[in-house]
């Protein structure tokens, strides 16, 4: 499938150090003050969410005729990252938005929603990670769909999605109940096309139901619902793909590098916290195995690894493939690892409940367990 350029805002065209330089100077000056808020869950940072986007924050990975370029994008991601994991993580989610429709066909959809979710006007996020984990074989798809005229009827519901409102979109697969598919043997993507369609779930829809979920251990402000369809009509206008397995294997890479964004601005944060606790505590922390420098070199060969790889997304090739999950599980990680370090580094300190360090040893673990999470990124290797 050929990829669709979509215009762009002006602002889009800036170089990249200038887009995650100004987003940069937003999260530190907006969205530092809201991310405890965030965390608990009394603040959905959707203002902030569309400053980043009037900066150029969730456009520049849009494909422009032809290639894409994910850099920028995971750069702006793990800037906000390093105020904020849960902003990082609906920056993802904002961002695989744009990249479903910038990689349609669908010329109808990339003209009406292109400009709108690459600028931030509109808001939403990604509801794949049932698909994402029925493609290889750990759960079933929980989304059923049968053809109708101009459309299709969906019914199910998805448990957790993310970066919602009344008024946002996502993306899902549905499996056609008129139409069954069969999985085939090739990992991570819906082989029994044409048993699968992608498409674009419209919340402000009366068929569709938002429901709160359970207060989290973290990240709660990061507008996440499970979402319930009851016999919601689906136009051919909001279809990204149908078959959806040709899509998917096409937009696969691309939805994984770019959570590479929330795990090095987390990392990097990490690494300032056991900086500043250096001074009082570092005659004592010098006794502990990791130290800041030891996570500056990992950082970094991750950075270099994921900007070598975020220059190619719809790189076909399996050894490719294999490079960008085994990134994403060292990532995963590696996040982990650094925030154990910085709890440690704190000491007492650390473990006050307002203390930034816990909050990042709590976003850490999502990071490790966000689809794909780290036993399913074992499994996806073990099995390619």
């Amino acid at each position: 499938m050929g990829s669709l350029a979509l215009s762009r805002v002006d602002v889009l065209d800036q170089p990249a150090p200038s887009i995650a330089g100004e987003v940069a100077r937003i999260a530190r000056e907006q969205l530092a003050p809201l991310a405890a808020g965030i965390d608990d869950g009394s603040v959905y940072p959707a203002e902030v969410l569309r400053k980043f986007g009037a900066v150029g924050a969730w456009g520049s990975h849009v494909p422009h005729e032809g290639p894409a370029d994910l850099r920028c994008a995971i750069q702006t991601m793990a800037a906000i990252g390093e105020v904020c994991g849960a902003t990082a993580f609906m920056a993802w989610c904002q961002d695989t938005l744009v990249w479903y429709a910038a990689n349609s066909t669908n010329m109808k959809l990339a003209k009406r929603f292109g400009d709108a979710f690459s600028t931030g006007r509109v808001l939403g996020g990604t509801g794949l990670s049932n698909p994402m984990k029925s493609f290889f074989g750990i759960e079933k798809l929980k989304l059923k769909g049968r053809k109708v005229e101009g459309g299709y009827i969906v019914r199910g519901a998805l448990p957790w999605v993310s970066n919602l409102g009344p008024d946002h979109y996502f993306g899902t697969i549905f499996e056609r109940e008129d139409d069954q598919g069969t999985a085939s043997g090739e990992p991570g993507i819906a082989s029994g096309e044409p048993g699968t369609v992608m498409f674009l779930a419209d919340c402000s829809d009366p068929a569709i139901t938002l429901t709160p979920c359970k207060p989290f251990l973290a990240m709660d402000g990061t507008g996440t619902y499970g979402v319930q369809f009851r016999d919601v009509f689906v136009p051919d206008e909001l279809i990204l793909a149908d078959p959806a397995g040709p899509f998917v294997k096409k937009i696969r890479a691309g939805f994984i590098l770019l959570q590479a964004g929330m795990a090095l601005g987390l990392i990097k944060d990490c690494i300032n916290i056991m900086g500043e606790v250096d001074g009082p505590l570092g005659h004592i922390n010098r006794y502990l195995p990791q130290q800041p420098v030891h996570f500056g070199d990992l950082a970094a060969e991750i950075e270099a690894e994921t900007m070598a790889l975020a220059r190619d997304p719809y790189n076909e090739e399996e050894t490719y493939w294999r490079k960008v999950i085994a990134l994403r599980l060292r990532a995963g990680e590696a996040s982990v690892a650094a925030a154990h370090a910085a709890m440690l580094h704190c000491g007492a300190r650390g473990y006050l409940k307002g203390h930034r360090a816990q909050r990042r040893l709590r976003e850490a673990y999502f990071i490790a367990i966000v689809t794909p999470a780290t036993k399913q990124l074992r499994k996806m290797l073990a099995d390619s």
